[in-house]
């Protein structure tokens, strides 16, 4: 206790909530630098509000949550930077505002949008187009997060619950993340800068259609192999690579930010454990004491024995069931992204029998809604799921000490094997009786096979009087023999509810009841947004589409223009619209006289040049 109080009265000079609030103002900086930047689509007109600001201030993007396949890992590691503050909001510790109690959620919605402004600028620079720029303004943000959290580490390192280093424990995910962005930055200004200076060709416009995604229509529409190479163990059993299948940015961002969630959970409850500990240690010595003033004749002593034992057995169990319940759910972020895999490939195939039937067509508006869900919910699915298993592991892990460990060390153990030898002698008569049921009702009840490549009889009864009789006797045993039956599905579905708790991707309701499970719903919907915007044979026709409309609207405009089609278009569009305004009027010189001018004699000069110009 002496080593985990070390600094429990440090002030550091950084206040992190107050830090987040001065946060926004470089961020809304870069927001407003890079919207100036973002010319819009489509001008307003002369009767709009916004119509003064011209093409400029777009809509700025941070992230393509369904169609984005490239930097996925910079998008994952930017998402990684934001843990600290999304457990922040998972543990409803901040609340920038005082309200009552049922205005709680406008409160928690106020501070994850207040956090989102905040980490913007990562996301937008990695984003934009205007590379030069977005590297230095990211670079610049990166490192200015950088720097306050080694202050906030550097000025307070120790902490009241694990002592030495508590504050870097909790924070190098996230300095590791932000070191990583500045080199990512920066290796985007040492890129952008050469193409700015022309000493590099600009890339090319970013296709609709991905590599993978075509990678993926060539196989389709190729022959099958007719022998496939052999597949090692790994590929067999834990996962096989498809080089025509990438994961969005979408899922790599929410893989790497649960991952780190995940282990600050872990973290931070192993910090409670510590502090119940401590409790329970204070509990005990005064336990001891009691006894020992008692000097152990007091009636009571057996069970303040027992009450000790407990609270050592619990002690022991829960710090080892820590690893196998986070190894059970680091296997799921894994186990989920296969699952994603899987499932897309099925829905691209047509196939949507591995969903129940009422979600074979989801209604359109809540799968939207599912997009923006899924990533919080799964992270948040794991992190209680996490804890829920860690709880079941806990209990299991008390009660494999009661029964198998502590009567050995108490020399009770030969009466231990002689309850554990009833037990299994109990149920392996019960499992038998059930196995002989089926076993007499194939051998005498049914009909002979109907032929020799039959796998089974076929469902037609024989001895109807034996059979009967059969059903009676067996009538009240196996009223007895439900009880077990009802008990043990009971328990099984406990145990695979919580056990399957954080696995979104699976409902644990029974089946005409998932419409109840919001995660299944949250994962359905996401799929299908996926399936119907990001499937590689719609990708391909849509690209094949654009690209045909656009090399017909330039053999279109180079033979207006004459000019060589291997050249390609050196010309601005107004330059080509005054072109074909030009050509129209030679071919027309009438219309000349009906086109209004800025000045009164502009129109007349131009019709007594258009004679000239069409003798040329």
């Amino acid at each position: 206790m002496v080593t985990r109080q070390l600094n429990v009265t440090c002030d550091s000079s950084v206040d992190r909530e107050v830090f987040l609030h001065y946060s926004l103002i470089p961020s809304l900086f870069i927001i407003l630098v890079l919207s100036f930047l973002q010319r819009r689509e489509h001008c307003r007109q002369r009767n709009d509000t916004f119509y003064l600001l011209g093409d400029r201030f777009g809509i700025i993007v941070p992230l393509d949550f369904v169609g984005t396949f490239s930097n996925r890992w910079s998008y994952g590691v930017a998402f990684g930077a934001t843990a600290n503050k999304v457990m922040f909001l998972f543990s409803e510790g901040y609340q920038p505002l005082e309200v009552p109690q049922w205005a709680q959620a406008f409160v928690l919605l106020i501070g994850g949008m207040e956090v989102g402004l905040s980490y913007f600028p990562f996301f937008a620079c990695l984003s934009s187009d205007f590379r030069l720029v977005s590297s230095i303004l990211g670079f610049s943000y990166s490192l200015f997060w950088f720097v306050v959290t080694i202050l906030q580490i550097s000025q307070c390192p120790h902490g009241q619950y694990l002592g030495r280093f508590e504050t870097l424990v909790f924070y190098w995910p996230s300095l590791l993340c932000l070191g990583f962005l500045l080199g990512r930055f920066l290796y985007m200004f040492v890129k952008a800068l050469p193409i700015r200076l022309v000493l590099e060709p600009q890339t090319k416009e970013k296709s609709l259609l991905e590599a993978h995604q075509a990678e993926h229509v060539k196989r389709l529409l190729s022959k099958p192999r007719l022998q496939e190479r052999e597949k090692s163990w790994f590929q067999t059993r834990v996962y096989e690579w498809d080089p025509c299948f990438q994961f969005p940015s979408r899922m790599i961002g929410t893989l790497v930010l649960a991952s780190i969630c995940l282990y600050l959970f872990i973290v931070f409850e192993f910090c409670v454990f510590l502090l119940v500990k401590d409790k329970l240690d204070v509990f005990e010595d005064r336990l001891q004491s009691y006894l020992t003033h008692m000097n152990e004749t007091e009636t009571l002593t057996p069970v303040i024995l027992q009450v000790q034992e407990l609270i050592s057995v619990t002690k022991g169990v829960w710090v080892v069931a820590i690893l196998p319940a986070s190894l059970t759910c680091v296997s799921y972020l894994f186990h989920i992204l296969a699952c994603y895999r899987k499932h897309m490939k099925r829905l691209w195939a047509g196939d949507k029998h591995f969903l129940p039937q009422k979600f074979h067509r989801p209604s359109s508006a809540a799968s939207v809604v599912a997009i923006a869900r899924y990533s919080g919910w799964q992270i948040a699915y794991i992190l209680w799921g996490y804890l829920i298993i860690h709880v079941v592991q806990s209990l299991c892990g008390v009660m494999l000490m009661y029964s198998l460990v502590l009567p050995i060390l108490h020399h009770q153990g030969l009466e231990m094997l002689r309850g554990l030898a009833v037990g299994v002698l109990t149920l392996s008569i019960v499992v038998g009786l059930m196995i002989l049921q089926v076993w007499i009702a194939g051998s005498f009840f049914l009909q002979p096979k109907l032929g020799t490549a039959d796998t089974q009889k076929p469902l037609a009864l024989n001895n109807r009087r034996a059979f009967h009789n059969f059903n009676y006797f067996l009538f009240f045993y196996n009223v007895l023999l439900g009880l077990g039956a009802c008990l043990s599905r009971l328990l099984i579905s406990c145990l695979l509810g919580t056990w399957l708790i954080a696995r979104i991707d699976r409902t644990i309701m029974q089946s005409g009841y998932e419409g109840a499970d919001m995660g299944f719903n949250a994962w359905v919907g996401m799929l299908f947004v996926d399936h119907y915007h990001t499937n590689p044979v719609l990708v391909s026709f849509c690209h094949i589409l654009v690209t045909s409309h656009r090399d017909r609207k330039l053999q279109k405009t180079l033979k207006y223009c004459y000019l060589n089609q291997s050249a390609g278009p050196r010309f601005s569009a107004r330059a080509r619209t005054r072109w074909l305004l030009l050509q129209t009027l030679i071919n027309n010189p009438r219309l000349a006289m009906l086109r209004k001018s800025k000045s009164g004699h502009g129109s007349q000069e131009f019709a007594q040049i258009l004679p000239t110009c069409s003798d040329c």
